[in-house]
């Protein structure tokens, strides 16, 4: 049986695992319960600082303590870390100061919360910043395999975390993650869905029902929307000729904006973009949700099939 978890739970036991560096710090807004921070918190509490809900504050704090050397981990709800944008922007990625900001609870997968909480820009916001990386990724495996990573890239970075349980894809791969580089995980020669976050399992699922339909369709996990894994794209246009993107973000500026940009920059094909339709959500169940915004398998298979008939 598939075991599900939260890729927050991910985050936060890599702060655990990064604990041995004394140079990581972690910074809260009041919500490490909800972030998962609060593990370390209560292990380290002399290298934690509470910001109160005070989001632009722990931006600038963060800064303050890149600049002298540490390595700052940030976290808050995804929506909230709008409130910083600008602190992120002039704090942080202007001077490219190693904070890494980790936003929980991003998309509309997150449910009952409702629109207000649903985070459907955060990825497309932070995209535009130069010298930041953005990842999201789809399990609690890959969450934390991307956070180790994080304090030798000695430059800012966005994490879009989950709030709610998604099948577990990476247990023993943990070796296949790395910042910047999609992973496919299932080969194909039609069609390929490139995913993230939460509609990573959602796609392994439409190309299951695609299989059944005698389309042969490749999956690949973009855990990482900036800097774009340009290569593999250019190897998926040649290898399917005809792309798919899904993602529980709206349908501009996020995974599938970015896909876009590098095809038309590099080598052309049909694309087709699974998202969030340019609407705020609503309160519901998860699964609900994907279902509501159009987003969950069988639309990610509809999708597919609308982009093999443009070859």
């Amino acid at each position: 049986m598939t075991r599900m978890a939260a890729t927050r739970d991910g985050y936060g036991q890599a702060l655990l695992d990064l604990a041995d560096n004394p140079k990581v710090v972690v910074l809260e807004a009041d919500l490490g319960k909800s972030t998962k921070s609060l593990h370390f918190r209560k292990a380290h509490p002399e290298r934690t600082v509470s910001c109160g809900i005070g989001e632009q504050n722990m931006l600038l704090v963060g800064a303050g303590l890149a600049s002298a050397g540490y390595i700052p981990f940030a976290s808050t709800f995804a929506i909230f870390t709008e409130r910083a944008f600008e602190q992120m922007r002039n704090g942080v990625a202007r001077p490219n100061l190693p904070v890494h900001l980790c936003g929980s609870h991003g998309g509309t997968h997150t449910g009952t919360d409702g629109s207000s909480a649903q985070s459907i820009e955060d990825l497309a916001v932070f995209r535009t910043l130069p010298n930041v990386v953005v990842m999201h990724p789809c399990d609690d495996v890959s969450t934390r395999a991307l956070t180790m990573q994080l304090p030798a890239l000695g430059k800012p970075s966005y994490m879009r975390t989950a709030r709610n349980k998604t099948p577990v894809l990476y247990d023993g791969r943990e070796d296949e993650i790395q910042i910047g580089k999609g992973v496919v995980l299932e080969e194909g020669t039609d069609v390929a869905i490139i995913a993230c976050g939460v509609l990573v399992s959602e796609a392994l699922k439409a190309a299951n029902h695609l299989k059944q339909e005698g389309v042969s369709a490749c999956v690949v996990d973009m855990h990482t929307l900036k800097p774009l894994d340009g290569a593999l794209i250019d190897r998926l246009v040649e290898q399917c000729g005809a792309l798919v993107t899904a993602e529980d973000h709206n349908i501009i500026g996020g995974l599938g904006g970015a896909v876009a940009e590098h095809l038309v920059s590099n080598t052309l094909a049909p694309l087709e973009r699974v998202g969030v339709p340019d609407r705020f959500g609503e309160s519901g169940q998860a699964d609900e949700m994907l279902e509501v915004m159009g987003i969950s398998a069988p639309h990610i298979a509809k999708a597919a099939q609308r982009a093999i008939t443009r070859k």
